[in-house]
C-alpha cells in the first residue's frame, strides 16, 4: 500500500492499520513508511531494516526524538479498519498507529520545527528484546538516538504519562521427593511445598512511592504455574512462575534483591528484566513539553521504551492517542479527536500552529 502523507491524520491512520504489520512481518510497512518519507526533501531518512529515522539537520540548539513502533500483536479476527462514529476500530489503531500517524504527519509536513527532530519509526516492539528496532538501533547507530529529550508515542490518552516500571519475571522453584502416589509418606511433594509461595504473594503489600510528585503502583503476581509428573507420581519440583512491576525509584539489582528476601529458602532465578525510567520531569525539555501539551502528568503503569531512553541519558515521556487499557484487544480502538489532539498539540510545541 502507498501512504499518503497528505491525507488527514485519521485517514493515514486508516491505511496504517490496514497494512498488516505483525512482529516479525513489518517489511510491508517499513517499505510504505520510508517511501512515503523519501520525497521529504528537508528530512535525511535511513533504514536499519525495518526501522525508519527521518531527522531534521537544521543546527538547532535542542534535538528531540519521536518514536513509534510499526508491529502489532497477532491478529484477532480485527481487522481491516472501521470507523463507527468517533472511534476508529482495528488492530494496532491504538497501540499505535493512531500516534504512528502523528509521527508521518509531522514528519512530512513541519519542514522548519524550533528544535531539530529525529522521527523513529521501529519494528518488534511487542516481542522479545532481541527482536526490539529501538534497541537494535542504539548499538548500531548510537548518534541516531542522540537527543535532549524523548517522546515516545504510546497510547496515554493523550496526556503525558512520565517515566515507566520496571519490570523482572522470576521462577521460584520448590524440590520435593519422588515417589508412587499410594506411598506418598516415601517422598515430599513439591507442588504441596509451593503452597507457602503463593501464600506470601497473597500477603504481599504493595508498594506506592512517590516520585517527582506522581504516585506509583508496584504489582506482584503468579503469572504461571507447572509441576508433576504422572498421574501416580509424587512429584519432586514445582514452579511458580512470578512477574514483579518494580517502580523506578527501584533498580533491577534492588528489585532482584527484594525477591529474593521474599522468597528465601526457595530456589529463585530471573529469567527476564527491564528496568524502568524515572519521570525526568525537572529536565527543561521536559517541562516545556509538558507545559505545552496541557500540563497534566499520570505516572506510567507498564514498561515502554521510555526505559531504553533514560538508560542513554535522554529524559523520556510517553504520549500519544488511545486508551492504554485497549492495547492488545480484539475491540482495539482509538477516539479520532486523540489523535488529531496529539498532532495539534505536538505540531505547535514544534513551531507550526496549525
Amino acid at each position: 500500500m502507498q501512504l499518503d502523507l497528505n491525507s488527514d491524520v485519521v485517514a493515514l491512520t486508516r491505511q496504517l492499520v490496514d497494512i498488516e504489520s505483525v512482529s516479525h512481518d513489518e517489511t510491508e510497512i517499513a517499505d510504505a513508511v520510508a517511501d512515503a518519507l523519501a520525497p521529504c526533501t528537508h528530512l535525511e531518512v535511513a533504514r536499519r531494516g525495518n526501522t525508519v529515522v527521518a531527522r531534521t539537520a537544521l543546527d538547532r540548539p535542542e534535538r528531540v526524538v519521536i518514536a513509534g513502533h510499526l508491529d502489532t500483536v497477532p491478529l484477532n479476527d480485527n481487522l481491516p479498519s472501521r470507523m463507527e462514529g468517533d472511534l476508529l476500530y482495528g488492530l494496532g489503531s491504538c497501540d499505535m498507529k493512531g500516534g504512528d500517524a502523528v509521527i508521518l504527519k509531522l514528519a512530512a509536513t513541519v519542514p522548519e520545527p524550533t528544535r531539530d527532530v529525529t522521527f523513529v519509526l521501529y519494528d518488534g516492539e511487542e516481542i522479545e528484546s532481541e527482536h526490539n528496532g529501538l534497541r537494535k538501533l542504539a548499538e548500531s547507530d548510537p548518534e541516531l538516538m542522540r537527543a535532549d529529550f524523548a517522546i515516545l508515542m504510546e497510547p496515554s490518552n493523550a496526556v503525558v504519562e512520565a517515566g515507566c516500571q520496571g519490570t523482572m519475571r522470576v521462577e521460584v522453584r520448590s524440590a520435593g521427593e519422588r515417589a508412587h502416589s499410594a506411598r506418598s509418606w516415601m517422598g515430599r511433594n513439591a507442588i504441596h511445598q509451593a503452597g507457602e509461595v503463593l501464600d506470601r504473594l497473597r500477603a504481599y503489600q504493595p508498594r506506592r512511592p512517590e516520585i517527582d510528585g506522581l504516585d506509583y503502583y508496584e504489582g506482584l503476581n503468579a503469572v504461571g504455574i507447572r509441576g508433576g509428573v504422572a498421574g501416580n507420581v509424587i512429584p519432586d519440583e514445582c514452579v511458580v512462575v512470578i512477574n514483579y512491576r518494580f517502580a523506578p525509584d527501584r533498580s533491577e539489582a534492588e528489585a532482584e534483591a527484594y525477591l529474593r528476601e521474599l522468597f528465601e529458602g526457595y530456589d529463585v532465578q530471573v529469567t527476564d528484566t527491564a528496568p524502568g525510567a524515572l519521570p525526568g520531569l525537572a529536565v527543561p525539555a521536559a517541562r516545556a513539553f509538558v507545559e505545552a501539551v496541557g500540563g497534566q502528568v499520570n505516572p506510567k503503569f507498564g514498561w515502554t521504551d521510555v526505559a531504553r531512553f533514560s538508560s542513554l541519558g535522554v529524559p523520556a515521556v510517553n504520549f500519544g492517542p488511545g486508551d492504554p487499557m485497549l492495547a492488545h484487544k480484539q475491540e482495539e480502538h482509538v477516539p479520532v479527536d486523540q489523535i488529531r489532539s496529539c498532532e495539534a498539540r505536538l505540531a505547535a510545541w514544534l513551531g507550526d500552529p496549525r
